[in-house]
């Protein structure tokens, strides 16, 4: 899983990359075009460690997801057309976290000349839009012209589903707020639009405003309501800090300042929620490791994370609930207590299942 982080200069956008990522990057204004900043985050799971507590010789594979932070987005920028090395950077992304300061400080001075947050969403969102309806609007006569020239099925419909997006964001809607079928999402997918993919807010708070987290992400949640879009809040700067800390430390300090849980958890369990992701687990005295596949899943699919031979020589697959397995401490004592079942390749997998997968190529 990829995620892009954007947001206007000054948005505190790379702090909370480093939040994330502990990489350390340099932060400030960013003047100019600059490479974006990767990083790879392992993701948390609680319920990871105590299966592997169950093994602890084995080696402990978590999933990670990729953080990508980008240039920051200027007033106009959209209408104009981002330059390839910003729409390159977000091409791959899974998914778009979007960083609003809602911090003051007079020696960050702000490019608008004021703190707000949702002026400053509605900002990027609005470029966002722009640089969708560019390449829409540069793509339907190119289409135009060659129906003209000789008639294809399939690109008649890109045509008419490409207008339909026309039509969409000309109304000041995002893409994502269509009802696609499949078919459709497999054409529109190479085209990458940014306001398709699915949207996390993320308000940037001072440190004074964290005791009202809970109330300040409730306001954006309804402001900016809609399909693949969520909202949450946090102090990219103290969590930047937190992060610097041992975990004991940590955790000592977030109690301190009323905050519920780290941003990491907040923010991959936001992404899992708007990409429709859940994890299964694999366990054996060589390795515990945690997957990730998307909701709704079959075993076949499940096991194609894993290798595309296991999707092709799918034979079964051995299931039992992480609970079990952690209450009885053996897959042998889950398959004597017939907790161990043997599922097909159709089989819809659930979030938390341990699975074994037997194959055959």
């Amino acid at each position: 899983m990829q995620i892009g982080i954007v947001g206007l200069n000054q948005s505190g956008k790379t702090t909370l990359f480093n939040a994330l990522t502990n990489a350390g990057v340099q932060t400030g204004m960013a003047t100019g075009k600059r490479d974006a900043h990767v990083g790879i985050v392992k993701i948390p799971d609680p319920r990871l460690d105590a299966l592997h507590a169950l093994e602890p010789k084995a080696r402990k594979v978590q999933t990670s997801v990729e953080c990508v932070d980008v240039a920051g987005v200027s007033k106009g920028s959209g209408s104009k057309g981002f330059d390839d090395q910003f729409l390159g950077a977000l091409r791959t992304v899974d998914a778009i976290l979007l960083v609003a300061r809602a911090f003051a400080n007079p020696a960050v001075p702000h490019e608008e000349g004021s703190v707000d947050a949702g002026r400053d969403i509605r900002t990027v969102l609005e470029e966002f839009l722009f640089s969708d309806l560019a390449i829409v609007e540069a793509r339907i006569p190119r289409l135009d012209a060659q129906l003209k020239k000789s008639r294809n099925e399939k690109q008649e419909r890109e045509l008419a589903l490409i207008k339909e997006c026309k039509a969409q964001l000309e109304n000041n809607q995002a893409l994502r707020e269509m009802e696609l079928a499949i078919d459709d999402e497999k054409i529109l997918r190479g085209y990458q639009f940014l306001t398709l993919k699915p949207l996390l807010i993320v308000v940037n708070l001072s440190e004074s405003d964290i005791p009202r987290t809970a109330a300040i992400e409730e306001h954006f949640r309804k402001e900016f309501a809609g399909k693949k879009i969520a909202s949450a809040a946090l102090s990219a700067a103290i969590e930047m800090e937190i992060a610097q800390l041992s975990p004991e430390d940590a955790e000592s300090f977030r109690k301190d300042l009323q905050i519920a849980e780290p941003a990491l958890t907040k923010m991959i369990r936001s992404a899992y929620e708007l990409l429709g992701l859940i994890s299964f687990f694999t366990f054996g005295d060589k390795e515990v490791r945690s997957w990730t596949c998307r909701r709704g899943a079959t075993a076949s699919q499940a096991a194609g994370v894993i290798h595309s031979d296991f999707e092709r020589g799918f034979i079964r697959a051995e299931v039992t609930f992480y609970e079990d397995l952690l209450r009885l401490k053996s897959l042998a004592r889950c398959r004597e207590q017939g907790l161990l079942r043997l599922e097909g390749r159709d089989y819809l997998v659930k979030d938390g299942e341990v699975i074994e997968f037997r194959f055959n190529v």
